[in-house]
């Protein structure tokens, strides 16, 4: 959680590492220690907040903690800003109890922006993404049954009928590469409420996919977005030019568009060392060689830990990045 002059975090676990190590140990949050860490915090004047980020919640009972700290939070600021990470899984695996779900469906309404996957896009709308009919079926239900305002879908595989569908200058490839296969996808839209009628603004957005395992990129992904996100017109960071409202650019897209180019410059950043490591430390993933010899893949994950104190002039916006544009998708609601 932070507001503008003071930040504060709440750890809902604590462990030795992160789980992509495979072995890992510490303790894990529960309802009743949650409640009672906001509760002093609301008495200590501390829930003030005008910006709440929220991600990994280990169990539906310690999301409900949560979700009761952001309602209080919103009650007392509605300008809140708030970024809703619902962690659920990846292709295909959910990585938390299964009774996390019906809380963070009760929780969307709460939010300003939310950040989830393709599956976790899936398992909140209960809709098999498998075409632009269904992934616009799962927006609406997004937009209309839960009332999100700003959903951010990121790490895309570059589907054919994705490809085909997409703006010409996210559908064609940039000069770094020729092959589709090589690129992710993002996809952004805002809601606006227009004669009655409930409309969104998407983006779509393209970045080189760089191979291997990274931990912790969606968590340093949304933390980007929340903090160039911008309600306010103009829309001015780190002496940006303001909104170009002609070319259907949003607070959203713009934010997410600087959340891209960060993210892909440390994710360069941390490649480029791993590359410099003794072989031993950057072998490639192998489940199987990693079940014979445990130390295998911890010595890869220590080369890849993401170089966030070695990239803060990336964090900070001092050096000058190659720039991820995000696409006005003007034909996306045409079936």
């Amino acid at each position: 959680m932070a507001n503008l002059t003071l930040s504060q975090v709440v750890n809902t676990v604590n462990f030795s590492n992160h789980s992509g190590y495979g072995r890992f140990g510490g303790s894990k949050a529960n309802a009743e220690e949650l409640t009672r860490i906001f509760g002093l915090m609301e008495q200590n004047e501390l829930l003030r907040s005008e910006r709440l980020l929220t991600g990994y919640i280990p169990s539906g009972e310690a999301l409900a903690a949560v979700k009761d700290m952001a309602t209080k939070l919103r009650k007392a600021n509605p300008k809140l800003i708030y970024l809703l990470d619902p962690v659920l899984g990846d292709a295909g695996q959910l990585y938390v109890a299964p009774d996390v779900i019906p809380v963070y469906r009760s929780m969307l309404p709460l939010s300003t922006i939310i950040t989830p996957n393709w599956f976790e896009v899936e398992v909140l709308t209960d809709i098999k993404i498998v075409d632009m009919s269904t992934l616009r079926q799962a927006l609406q239900i997004l937009h209309e049954e839960h009332r999100v305002s700003n959903i951010v879908i990121s790490s895309i595989p570059l589907k054919p009928w994705l490809k085909t569908a997409l703006p010409c200058r996210s559908r064609s490839p940039p000069s770094e590469s020729s092959s589709d296969e090589d690129f992710l996808l993002c996809i952004s839209s805002s809601r606006e409420v227009a004669g009655g009628a409930c409309t969104s603004i998407v983006h779509a957005g393209r970045v080189p996919y760089i191979p291997g395992y990274f931990s912790g990129v969606g968590d340093l992904f949304s933390a980007f977005v929340i903090a160039h996100y911008k309600p306010s017109s103009p829309f001015l960071v780190a002496n940006a030019q303001p909104l170009d409202t002609t070319a259907g650019e949003t607070p959203l897209s713009r934010a997410v568009a600087a959340a891209l180019t960060k993210t892909h410059a440390m994710l360069i950043l941390t490649n480029e060392y791993a590359k410099q490591l003794p072989e031993e430390q950057r072998l490639p993933t192998d489940d199987e060689a990693d079940k014979s010899d445990a130390t295998r893949r911890t010595r890869r994950m220590k080369g890849r830990e993401l170089r966030l104190i070695q990239g803060q002039s990336i964090i900070r916006g001092t050096k000058t990045l190659t720039e991820r544009k995000m696409d006005l998708w003007a034909g996306f609601w045409e079936s």
